[in-house]
C-alpha cells in the first residue's frame, strides 16, 4: 500500500513540475510576435524591408494566395531552407508544428501598407 502511494504521489509531482515547466510556453504560443522575438526571427528578416531574408510582407506576397501556404511556410521555418542567395535559413525544429503554424499564419496576413516603416 505505502509503494502505491509513493508512486502515486511521485506522479502527481512529476505531472505538476511538467505542467509548470510547460506553462509558460503556452503563454507565448499565444502571441505569434512574442514566438518570433523569442526564436529571433527579426535578426534576418523584418515586416516591411528585407534584410539577410526576405521581409515577411515579400513572403505574404508570393505565398498568401496559396490554401497550402500556411503548412509548406510552417514547414520551411521547422526544416530551414537554402535560397538562391548565400544566406539560408536556419532550421527550428524546436518550435512545435502548432508553434510554426501561427507564426505562419500571422506572416501570411501581412500587407505592405501595414508594415510600412514611419
Amino acid at each position: 500500500m505505502r509503494t502505491r502511494r509513493r508512486i502515486l504521489a511521485l506522479l502527481v509531482n512529476a505531472s505538476l513540475l511538467l505542467a509548470a515547466q510547460t506553462a509558460p510556453m503556452a503563454a507565448v504560443a499565444a502571441d505569434p510576435r512574442a514566438l518570433m522575438a523569442a526564436h529571433k526571427c527579426y535578426i534576418c528578416h523584418e515586416d516591411g524591408y528585407p534584410k539577410a531574408g526576405p521581409a515577411f510582407v515579400e513572403i505574404a506576397s508570393a505565398y498568401g494566395h496559396d490554401r497550402s501556404a500556411v503548412n509548406y511556410v510552417a514547414e520551411v521555418i521547422r526544416r530551414g531552407q537554402h535560397g538562391s542567395s548565400p544566406w539560408r535559413m536556419p532550421p527550428h525544429p524546436e518550435l512545435t508544428r502548432a508553434e510554426a503554424r501561427e507564426i505562419a499564419r500571422y506572416i501570411l496576413t501581412m500587407r505592405a501598407e501595414a508594415a510600412a516603416r514611419p
